[in-house]
């Protein structure tokens, strides 16, 4: 009988052996997610610094199948020695707190460069300056992957003679360009939609420049940091605490550890729980802990989750950005009051967009899904957005050509309930379902009064020609009623008509 081996995994390791789980599933799949997630962190890093983001993106043609692709920004930039492990080690990064951010994997731009190298086996070029830095680090990394640790090839100081900061990219994918080129070009739409604060620019693989520019000066404000909600605890979040825990009684470790917790809510909890408020967290036994966890999912008492760590587009924002991209007839924007599930806090924003440049794809709305700000632009069918245009009564709001009709969904959450790790489409979670299908009714109920008023104008349009039509008619028979030889002039009539 063979012996069984075993062995440990790291998560470079893990990701190389199941690289579909991060998106880079096909060569055209794989091309996409590798310029989704370099310029994710392009946007992020210039909105972190409150900066309106100019971003630049080029693709080039370096052999049959491999494509170069180079992203740079105008963000606060990656100070020189963090560089390595922010690009070429999984599972490393900035974002791992309870803020809304467009990712929290920590894969990102590292899973994009270990996918450069085991298809095309070529360095990711970086280079990084941090805001009033007088040198530019220039980097050529790849990743040990089965240590989970960067390989520096070449490391070097450029002079920053023209105050550049930020981060430029240069990583080379093997994938289909021909038929990623259409993602690709969506997803810089709609970016551009919801961020009209940012300048972007794009060359593709065959030359064309595109340029996308900014309407508005107004950089939303980033979300702040705060402590978890007590209804997002598990059992092993909650030993986590415990064992760093500094607080004496389990009165002021729940005060210093969750949101929204003051005296009287620790007391009435740990009541609640038959936990002694004067124990010390640290000798709590496991049954303690245990029963502390599952009350706190079931104790109504707690406050909703704090909603500064959101960052909402904005209905201003919003509808600048649609009015830019999209040019329609009628937009009406609506954004939710915070709600949460599961303990995560979460802000629902919807738009309508009826006529004008809307391009007609089908008999279908057209459906623009974002979260975080970021663009949803695969399995589109099994998101919660898309289920519920599909069960909407559109007649009953006066819509009978849903073709020329733009709907815009946009969720902020410091956890978006992200159905698979490639992060395309969102589970139907109840709260989030019952709040994006009110949002959907509100916009609704504004669309219905524009189309009534249309309908009406065009009613009173048909009624005026057939008056213009037969209008001379009428005057001649009424001047031969009259007996009168002259037939009045109808000029005064089309003047004011």
């Amino acid at each position: 009988m063979s012996k069984v081996e075993f062995k440990q995994l790291s998560p470079a390791d893990f990701f190389y052996r199941n690289r579909e789980l991060a998106g880079f599933d096909s060569p055209v799949k794989s091309l996409y997610t590798a310029f989704r997630e370099i310029i994710e962190n392009s946007f992020d890093g210039a909105e972190i610094g409150g900066i309106n983001p100019d971003i630049f993106v080029s693709f080039k043609q370096r052999s049959e199948d491999v494509f170069t692709i180079f992203i740079s920004d105008n963000g606060i930039g990656i100070p020189g020695d963090k560089v390595p492990k922010a690009l070429a080690k999984l599972l490393f990064g900035g974002k791992y707190v309870e803020r809304q951010s467009r990712g929290h994997f920590g894969l990102g731009a590292s899973m994009t460069v270990l996918y450069s190298q085991i298809t095309t086996n070529l360095p990711t070029r970086v280079l990084s300056c941090s805001r009033g830095s007088d040198v530019i680090d220039e980097y050529h990394l790849m990743i040990n992957i089965q240590r989970n640790e960067p390989i520096i090839h070449y490391h070097g100081q450029i002079p920053n003679k023209k105050k550049w900061h930020g981060v430029a990219v240069e990583v080379n994918i093997e994938g289909d360009y021909r038929r990623a080129h259409t993602k690709i070009l969506d997803y810089i739409e709609s970016t551009a939609m919801v961020a009209p604060y940012a300048n972007i620019t794009f060359i593709d693989a065959y030359g064309i420049l595109y340029k996308f520019n900014k309407v508005i000066d107004e950089v939303p404000k980033l979300g702040e940091a705060v402590l978890p909600h007590p209804r997002g605890i598990d059992t092993e979040k909650m030993l986590r605490l415990i064992r760093i825990a500094r607080q004496k009684t389990m009165r002021k470790f729940l005060q210093s550890n969750f949101q929204r917790v003051g005296v009287k809510t620790a007391q009435s909890f740990l009541k609640f729980v038959n936990i002694n408020p004067e124990k010390a967290p640290n000798k709590l036994n496991h049954e303690e802990i245990v029963r502390c966890v599952k009350g706190m999912n079931t104790f109504e008492d707690f406050l909703s989750p704090e909603t500064k760590c959101l960052s909402p587009i904005g209905e201003e924002v919003l509808t600048a950005g649609i009015q830019k991209e999209l040019e329609p007839d009628f937009i009406t924007t609506v954004t939710r009051k915070p709600q949460a599930y599961s303990g995560h806090p979460f802000i629902v924003e919807v738009a309508m967009a009826f006529g004008g440049n809307i391009i007609e794809r089908s008999s279908e709305p057209t459906l623009y899904r974002f979260a975080n700000r970021i663009p949803l632009l695969y399995d589109q069918y099994a998101d919660v957005c898309a289920k519920i245009i599909r069960t909407f009564n559109w007649r009953m709001y006066k819509v009978h050509d849903n073709s020329k009709l733009a709907i815009i969904t946009h969720i902020a959450s410091t956890k978006v309930p992200y159905r698979t790790a490639g992060k395309e489409s969102i589970s139907d979670r109840e709260e989030l379902e019952r709040e994006v299908r009110l949002a959907m009714q509100v916009c609704a109920r504004k669309l219905r009064v524009y189309l009534s008023r249309v309908e009406r104008e065009e009613r009173s349009k048909i009624r005026i020609s057939i008056f213009e039509k037969y209008m001379p008619y009428i005057a001649q028979f009424a001047t031969k009623l009259s007996g009168k030889k002259e037939v009045p002039s109808l000029d005064f009539v089309y003047e004011n008509k």
